[in-house]
């Protein structure tokens, strides 16, 4: 009864159009003082422990190091290496969109951020050279997602805050399914651009390649830096986040010039807006996550799946149901902090390792991010597009269906996910 009253005033104050964070706290706040007698100074004792987290520090330093990267000439740089590798290739401005995104979200941890930095170039570059601007923007959308899949992920911060899962663990549980998702992204673009004869650049030289490559190393070696800082045991995730932002302020700034001493202000404003924002929706969701439990509705909603015979293969079914729902009406922070604490639980009475659990999260949030109403890629791809969300709807559906399949597969093949952590001996 508890659970129907708490998820029926969330949706409906979510209906209102109210913003999610404030319906979660308004929903919080009207059972407990009408339904329980939990007294209010544990709602302000939970407002405060609630971003009393170490591990939540690393997002505003990640979405700092991203910002400084997207205004910072390091998604240019990439494009041209990535142009001067595969651009030969059928459609290969489009491989190099793949492999640029694959790139820049290995630095950046934030999806709608590659998007813009190389959408903005890439997609205009793709026109002039001939090819559909549905074809590019369809590649962008989908490809952009990677960012939040590849470490650095945002999104798996959210999810190791909401379930004291390890974030080193997570990161490393992302690369080998990130690659292979770009590898299929990459597929599917071939196939299209060869069965349409989309246009190839000319084969770039290994002189051409080897200067493409010494220009872009500096936003290359920021890969190195936080995945083998985290793997060496040199700091932790929240430290290499901070590292991150450091390092591409440094080589924004001082090494390729592209960004003004007078320009950082501006770009420390709109990190601090955006952290504001996220820190506000998880202080309310650690809320909620707290109401929850203490009703019991995650382990009496285990119980009642165990009872009814759910074995792990139909939960894991219908957690991507719920999930791919769930993408249509809510960002992936919000979904994550909200269904997380709801179904880990569930996931744990059944065996399922929380780190794979985590990565299967976040695939159902990439595939939310590429399709409407509220998929936040579409609407960054349809502003640097200029395009309707209906066309971008119809133009993504290809690189969509190949991510779908790929959610399927990394849903019941647990080692994609773990093999490199439990290789790593993060998990056992």
């Amino acid at each position: 009864m508890s659970a129907l009253i708490i998820f029926t005033l969330l949706l409906v104050l979510m209906l209102t159009g109210m913003p999610i964070s404030i319906s979660l706290g308004l929903t919080v706040l009207t059972f407990m003082f009408t339904m329980t007698s939990t007294p209010a100074v544990e709602v302000a004792h939970k407002l405060f422990t609630g971003i009393e987290n170490f591990g939540v520090m690393a997002i505003p330093f990640f979405i700092l190091a991203g910002n400084f990267l997207t205004h910072g000439g390091v998604a240019a740089r990439m494009i041209r290496f990535a142009t001067s590798m595969v651009g030969h290739m059928h459609g290969g401005l489009g491989l190099a969109g793949v492999l640029a995104c694959a790139l820049f979200a290995a630095v950046s941890g934030s999806s709608p951020a590659t998007v813009v930095a190389i959408g903005s170039i890439l997609l205009p570059a793709m026109v002039q050279a001939g090819f559909p601007k549905r074809f590019g923007a369809g590649i962008i959308t989908t490809s952009g997602a990677l960012g939040i899949l590849i470490p650095p992920s945002i999104v798996m911060v959210m999810y190791s805050i909401a379930t004291n899962t390890s974030v080193g663990a997570l990161f490393m549980a992302g690369v080998v399914p990130g690659i292979i998702l770009a590898t299929m992204l990459g597929m599917t673009t071939w196939y299209l651009a060869r069965k349409h004869g989309y246009p190839r650049l000319a084969k770039a030289s290994w002189a051409a390649r080897g200067r493409a490559f010494r220009e872009s190393i500096w936003g290359l070696m920021l890969i190195v830096v936080v995945i083998g800082g985290i793997y060496g045991g040199i700091f932790t995730p929240t430290e290499a986040a901070a590292v991150s932002a450091i390092y591409a302020f440094f080589i924004a700034v001082f090494v390729y010039k592209d960004l003004k001493l007078s320009d950082v202000p501006r770009v420390l404003l709109s990190s601090a807006n955006l952290s504001a924002m996220l820190l506000y929706i998880i202080t309310n969701a650690v809320m909620f996550s707290f109401i929850l439990t203490d009703q019991q509705i995650p382990q009496t909603l285990a119980e009642w799946m165990l009872a009814q015979g759910l074995g792990p293969i139909a939960f894991l079914l219908a957690v991507n149901v719920l999930l791919l729902v769930a993408g249509n009406f809510m960002e992936p922070s919000s979904i994550v902090l909200i269904m997380a604490p709801l179904l880990f639980p569930i996931a744990m009475r059944m065996g399922i390792d929380p780190v794979h659990f985590g990565i299967l999260m976040t695939v159902n949030m990439e595939v939310g991010m590429c399709h409407p109403p509220v998929g936040l890629n579409m609407y960054v791809a349809s502003g640097i597009a200029k395009m309707g969300i209906t066309e971008l709807t119809i133009a993504v559906w290809p690189w969509l269906l190949t991510m779908l399949v790929f959610l399927g597969v990394v849903t019941y093949a647990p080692e994609m996910s773990l093999w490199l952590p439990r290789m790593l001996g993060m998990v056992h």
